[in-house]
């Protein structure tokens, strides 16, 4: 049996973040600590591909595997991120919303100051994987099936255009994903996706619902070792996911009348 693997999501590492990403956004000082502690214990970071495919074919990891990725596309990636990874040489996964990333395929829905693609190359020339994370940033399980489709494919081609490869990894915003969802992400090319759920991931969730565990900027360094060692992880999350579910019921109910709606037209 593969032993469970802790996943980290981050999103922005700022001092001085808005309001729309403060909860989400992780001081600088309080990520360097967290990345020495991951190394004073002994934890080899991997990036997403890797862990999917030993899981895939059964191969080996190394001793204390664990996965630093990052949502978005946050410009203090690079600026706070960027000198702590290479300097310990742990790798990670940046998960990009191409329409929120600077430049020409800018649609202007970033939340905060963001990456640049000169930002996301160097990012990528020092061990971090870049995976898909839609065009726009939109709750995947709610569109029509074309609209999926442009979110899926416009993300894919743009890395693909921009970093000269395609990126292999996805994952959910806002961690939501259905049936029809981790289908069409599997057809659109990707070979794993990560979701959210804030428990440790395992082989058997398959490779398209990985679960992380959040980190905040509230994450104080004692829950950070516990979220890392697998201690208390239910406890921990047990609010978001109550809200989780009580959404979950919403959301449903919107897809109903959606396809209501589109059953008349």
């Amino acid at each position: 049996m593969s032993e469970p693997v802790p996943i980290l999501m981050y999103h922005s590492i700022a001092r001085s973040p808005n309001d729309a990403t403060r909860a989400l956004s992780v001081a600088p000082e309080a990520f360097a600590e967290q990345m020495a502690l991951l190394d004073d214990r002994g934890f080899t970071p991997v990036d997403t591909a890797r862990l999917a495919t030993s899981w895939r074919s059964g191969g080996p990891l190394p001793a204390r595997p664990v996965l630093i990725t990052f949502d978005d596309g946050y410009e203090g990636v690079h600026r706070h991120g960027l000198s702590e990874l290479a300097k310990r040489g742990f790798a990670s996964t940046l998960f990009v919303s191409t329409g929120w990333i600077k430049g020409a395929h800018d649609t202007g829905g970033g939340l905060d100051t963001m990456l640049d693609w000169d930002q996301v190359r160097e990012l990528a020339e020092a061990q971090v994987e870049i995976g898909g994370h839609s065009h726009t940033h939109p709750q995947l399980d709610q569109l029509t099936d074309d609209t999926l489709w442009f979110e899926l494919l416009r993300c894919k081609d743009i890395i693909a255009g921009e970093l000269g490869a395609r990126p292999v990894s996805f994952a959910y915003p806002y961690g939501y994903s259905s049936r029809r969802v981790r289908r069409t992400v599997r057809e659109a090319g990707f070979a794993q996706s990560l979701a959210v759920g804030n428990g440790l991931a395992r082989r058997r969730q398959g490779p398209y619902a990985l679960q992380r565990v959040t980190v905040r900027r509230s994450t104080g360094i004692e829950e950070f070792e516990r979220l890392v060692e697998g201690r208390a992880i239910a406890r921990n999350f047990a609010r978001d996911r109550a809200l989780t579910k009580g959404y979950a019921v919403v959301r449903r109910a919107r897809q109903v009348r959606r396809k209501a709606i589109l059953s008349r037209v």
